[in-house]
């Protein structure tokens, strides 16, 4: 089993990026806006997207992976929370069945007795 530090540790990878640093595609929109035509406006969409090294792509797989590591690590975590306290709730039913149990035997004890109780008074009336 990771620690958590292990876990959330990112491995360094060098970042290239091809064709050096992204534009935020402002310009190419405002381009587009000035007159320029739509196959011009497709171009430079198509400009605008990143090129992306394979340096990068192992970079943002990694920390993907990261990523998901530490969700799958939380949702462990999560289920066995959850587990321990139905436990604890299991534990309490169980315990409140048993009680409930011993007071419905003592409860139907007491009613057979006053039956008897009343069967013998009723038996005495009749036979004055």
């Amino acid at each position: 089993m990771e620690s958590d530090e292990e876990i959330r540790r990112v491995p360094e990878v060098g970042l290239e990026l091809a064709g050096g640093p992204s534009t935020s595609g402002r310009a190419a929109t405002g381009a587009a806006a000035a007159g320029t035509s739509s196959s011009a406006a497709a171009q430079a969409a198509i400009a605008r997207r990143r090129v992306r090294s394979p340096a990068d792509k192992e970079h943002r797989r990694l920390k993907r992976l990261l990523r998901n590591r530490v969700s799958a690590q939380q949702a462990r975590e999560r289920k066995k929370a959850y587990l321990s306290e139905l436990e604890v709730k299991v534990k309490d039913l169980e315990k409140r069945n048993s009680e409930l149990e011993e007071r419905l035997s003592t409860l139907q004890n007491e009613n057979q007795m006053l039956r008897q109780v009343h069967l013998s008074h009723c038996t005495c009336f009749l036979a004055v």
